[in-house]
């Protein structure tokens, strides 16, 4: 169970489904995120490079930016640490940027919809985060994806993920339905896992990407992909 990547489709990723359903499932991927503490990976991250770089003002691209929960943490986080911030999301959804300006009332973000792939090649940011988004992608598009991201980041980019195994899952079906939540999530949440990563599968896709990274382990159940001087 698990051993390979699963190529099982998200009804997510399904562009006919509507605001309606997008929305609600955007707002219960919030409730699972906070409660796996997802976004402590990329705050940690962001921080060391903040730190290592002794940057005062940053450019932030979040790819498969989703409800803008992630860019809500970093403005919190810029405040805090008195880096000023200029914040970006990119999203193919159209759904994403309308419920993330309905949830995060002025939040100043930019919002990009397109294809991630389609993006201006101009355009070009202080740090590239990606934060449970990588597993939406198949294994020649994760490659291409690695080296766009260090083609585009300046000081740094970062990738955290899923860490696909039986315990997660397993946790994740039990709780999504003790919880009661969206329908569409309940679906998602272990085909994501089921989509996700091992640390041998992130070593090979670096490899095949040529890209230069490190990967680390984060709590719980997480893999982290680093590029740059953080």
């Amino acid at each position: 169970m698990l051993r390979a990547r699963s190529s099982a489709p998200e009804i997510m990723d399904d562009a006919a489904q509507d605001f309606a359903a997008f929305s609600a499932a955007l707002h219960d991927l919030e409730r699972i995120n906070r409660m796996s503490l997802a976004y402590r990976p990329t705050l940690r991250w962001l921080d060391a490079l903040a730190r290592r770089t002794g940057a005062r003002r940053m450019s932030v691209l979040d790819v498969g930016a989703g409800g803008g929960d992630m860019l809500a943490r970093v403005a919190d986080w810029g405040a805090r640490r008195g880096v000023a911030l200029d914040l970006a999301a990119l999203d193919r959804s159209p759904h994403a940027e309308a419920h993330a300006r309905a949830r995060h009332p002025g939040l100043p973000v930019r919002w990009i919809t397109a294809d991630l792939f389609e993006l201006d090649p101009a355009e070009r940011f202080d740090a590239v985060i990606c934060a449970l988004f990588t597993h939406h992608l198949d294994e020649p598009q994760l490659v291409l994806f690695l080296r766009w991201m260090e083609s585009r980041a300046r000081l740094g980019w970062f990738i955290s993920d899923l860490h696909r195994h039986p315990l997660p899952w397993g946790v994740v079906w039990a709780g999504v339905r003790l919880l009661r939540m969206d329908p569409m999530v309940v679906h998602d949440s272990t085909v994501s896992i089921a989509r996700g990563f091992s640390r041998a599968d992130w070593r090979r896709l670096a490899a095949q990407a040529g890209v230069p990274a490190r990967l680390r382990w984060a709590f719980p159940f997480r893999w982290t992909l680093a590029g740059g001087t953080a």
